[in-house]
């Protein structure tokens, strides 16, 4: 564990989650309770465990009640989904989540080919889910992909980026998270954009959530830690990607996160080695369902 003189960083695990939607097999369910199970006992603080989306949209969710259903809660972990709309939270609700997560984009055609409506209808979408998760007790977390790049429109302005920000954070979400869903970023883009989120809200509610596409995940993320931001998504193994943008690839991985924030100075309370061993785990379990 990082001592008080030792700056600590919340590292996010989302690889049960973005990192297996993009397979092309179907993963078994008991793999992927396995595979949150070794997270877990690796002390990671944050675990994103499954999706309640259409299964008609991505099936290798499918399960995603079955999966939370078998997993073993560690104290001190926090379990989230990711849910796109009510219908979303009627089925993440009886699973008992610590927390949700409502995804929007700072691209139209992007929030049109993910999620199949206009920004502004992503927002009034979210605006009872939001409320229902709050009431119900849950950490409710904002993400607005394509942040730094979209697929389909190219570069995304950092103010296209605050706007969606600033409606978030009207909703009343807990955490915003800014996304290289393409992996595209620079690191002085980076900075442009969170510095435009951060006129908006303090650099302890923001996460940064990178693909490493272009190799430029690690620099990206030193550029949001020298603007204080202090949790990071990352993905063992690097698994992920996303189905509706083309070009994108893995998470940035959460091996190399955890040695780069070794050698930085800061603390995570994560056991390194017990998370590549999880990596390895789950690499091995997708060259037999490949």
């Amino acid at each position: 564990m990082s001592s008080d003189a030792t700056p600590h960083v919340t590292i996010v695990e989302v690889s049960p989650r973005d990192g297996l939607q993009n397979e092309k097999g179907v993963v078994p369910t008991d793999v992927k309770v396995a595979l949150v199970d070794r997270l877990s006992a690796a002390g990671l603080p944050v675990i994103e465990v499954t999706s309640f989306v259409s299964p008609k949209a991505i099936p290798q969710l499918a399960d995603a009640e079955a999966v939370m259903a078998g997993i073993t809660r560690r104290p001190g972990t926090r379990y989230t989904v990711l849910v796109p709309n009510a219908r979303g939270l009627d089925r993440a609700l009886p699973t008992r989540p610590d927390g949700i997560v409502v995804f929007g984009a700072a691209s139209e055609t992007f929030s049109q080919k993910n999620i199949n409506c206009s920004i502004a209808e992503s927002i009034e979408r979210f605006r009872p889910v939001v409320a229902r998760a709050k009431a119900a007790g849950l950490h409710v977390r904002g993400t607005i992909s394509c942040a730094l790049g979209c697929p389909y429109e190219g570069d995304v302005a950092p103010s296209a980026v605050a706007n969606v920000a600033s409606e978030l954070l009207a909703l009343g979400v807990d955490e915003l998270s800014v996304a290289d869903t393409i992996g595209v970023g620079t690191p002085a883009q980076t900075s442009k954009v969170f510095e435009a989120v951060l006129g908006l809200v303090g650099a302890e509610r923001l996460n940064a959530h990178f693909h490493d596409t272009y190799h430029r995940a690690l620099l990206n993320l030193e550029a949001c830690l020298a603007l204080g931001v202090r949790s990071i998504d990352a993905s063992a193994a690097g698994l992920g990607g996303c189905p509706f943008a083309p070009g994108a690839t893995g998470n940035v991985a959460s091996e190399d996160v955890l040695a780069m924030l070794s050698t930085l100075g800061y603390g995570t309370g994560v056991d390194a080695t017990a998370v590549r061993a999880a990596g390895q785990f789950i690499r091995d379990e997708l060259a037999r369902f490949a």
